[in-house]
This record gives C-alpha cells, sequence and structure tokens, in this order.
C-alpha cells in the first residue's frame, strides 16, 4: 500500500472513533475553561502580593493553568489512538494491510501528532489571550519578550505529551494498562518527584516537568532548574523519542 494510502487510512481510522474527536475536543474545553478561572483569580489576589512576588509573577503562565487537565486528555488521546486497535482486534487486519511496520506506525503518529499541534496551538492561543482578558490591567501581550515562544511553546508541549502516550501505548498495547501507568507517572509521581526536597533534581528532568518550562516567561523566585525553555523542550524531545523507539521496536518483534 501506498505511502499517502496509508496517511489516509489513519486519519480515517482516527475521525471514525467518536471517542477520540471528543477526546481532543475535551483538551481544548478544559485548558481554556480551568486557564481562565485561575486568571480571574490571580487577578483578584495580585493586589495582595508582595513586591518580590509581582516581579515575578507571569500572565502568560497563568493562563496556561489548565494545561495541567489539558494533558490529561491529550495522554488519553494518545494512548486511545494506538490501543484502539488492539481491543477491537482490528490490529491484525491493519498489519496484513501494511506490513511494513516502520511505514504502519510512522503514518499512524504522522497524522495524530499533525492533528494535536494544530489542536495544541489553537488551544494555547485561545487559552492565553482568553487568560490576559480576564487578567485586565496585568496582562501580558503577545509582543512582549518570550511571549509568543511561550504561546507556541504550550502547543508543543501539548503534541509531544500526546506522542510520548502514542509511544507508551505502542508498547504496551493494553488501553487500560497503558492509561494505569501514565496517568500516576504524570499526576502522581511527578508532582511527587518534583516537590519533594530529596528527589526535586531528579523531578526536573520529566517530561512533563522538563516540557512545561516552554510556557514559562518569567522564572519563579525558588527556581533554580539547571536549563532554560528550550532545553526543557529538548529533554521532553528526548523522552517522546525513546518512547517511540521503544514502540517500534517491540511492534517489530512481536506478533499481533
Amino acid at each position: 500500500m501506498a505511502a499517502t494510502q496509508v496517511l489516509k487510512s489513519e486519519w480515517t481510522k482516527i475521525r471514525s472513533v467518536s471517542s477520540t474527536v471528543w477526546t481532543l475536543g475535551l483538551a481544548v474545553v478544559v485548558t481554556v475553561g480551568l486557564g481562565l478561572l485561575i486568571s480571574i483569580l490571580a487577578k483578584n489576589d495580585y493586589d495582595s502580593l508582595n513586591a518580590q512576588d509581582r516581579r515575578v509573577f507571569d500572565p502568560t503562565f497563568t493562563s496556561f493553568a489548565g494545561m495541567s487537565l489539558g494533558q490529561l486528555a491529550m495522554i488519553v488521546f494518545g494512548v486511545l489512538v494506538v490501543s484502539n486497535e488492539y481491543s477491537t482486534g482490528m490490529i491484525r487486519t491493519s498489519l496484513s494491510a501494511v506490513p511494513q511496520r516502520a511505514t504502519f506506525m510512522a503514518s499512524k503518529v504522522a497524522v495524530a501528532t499533525l492533528l494535536c499541534l494544530v489542536v495544541g496551538l489553537v488551544t494555547s492561543f485561545i487559552a492565553f489571550f482568553v487568560g490576559q482578558a480576564m487578567l485586565g490591567e496585568h496582562k501580558a501581550v503577545i509582543s512582549d519578550p518570550g511571549v509568543l515562544r511561550a504561546v507556541i511553546g504550550g502547543g508543543l508541549y501539548m503534541t509531544l505529551i500526546a506522542m510520548f502516550s502514542m509511544g507508551v501505548a505502542t508498547m504496551l498495547r493494553s488501553p487500560m494498562l497503558s492509561l494505569g501507568i501514565l496517568m500516576p507517572f504524570f499526576f502522581l509521581i511527578s508532582s511527587i518527584l518534583g516537590n519533594v526536597s530529596a528527589t526535586k533534581k531528579i523531578g526536573r528532568f520529566l517530561p512533563d516537568q522538563a516540557g512545561s518550562k516552554i510556557m514559562q516567561v518569567k522564572t519563579p523566585l525558588d527556581d533554580d532548574t539547571p536549563y532554560g525553555p528550550w532545553g526543557g523542550l529538548a529533554i521532553m524531545v528526548v523522552w517522546v523519542v525513546v518512547a517511540l523507539i521503544g514502540g517500534y521496536t517491540l511492534l517489530k518483534k512481536r506478533d499481533a
């Protein structure tokens, strides 16, 4: 089967499964909605901040507060894109039609990634503009230094989270097992490692903590992270590449 036909087939699979489409829609809603709420609260609390906290107040990053829940939906999307075929048994048909497993996986990841990038960028820009509207006089503008980078970075972050989830789901095949590992990893283990002094230096190199650095314009007072925004994104890219290579290696070795 020609590469273009494989790409079209993967696109058809994604848009024909309502759960994947709804998941992307949910990512937009929760990211923008929570960012709006936190921005309103931040505006109301601004006057109570001391001088130091006001200097490092990051209106751009504040509008991205909803990313913590938005990434949940992107994780689910990444898992469903891959594991739906395993749970329904359609993977045998797919691999019979496309026996070149590199082409099969690359096409699936490429189509899903492009869709996530579009959704992620749209979500990030909407979250930014809505959040800044709520912040009023404390807002940032897109032309401020570092702001455009942070907004585009928000879209890249959401995309990379989904790609990492695709790699893990390809390795594990089971949607329940994949989500059972990814959810605690991002929402429990990463949080604990990043907030406990003994493990903080390890936690900062996990994909979500490193990647989220790209969305920051101002550095918090207690932040001694040894890398900047692009360095953090690069660390996240390494995690994604490792996950995808691991997924492909197992896909190539085992039966459907």
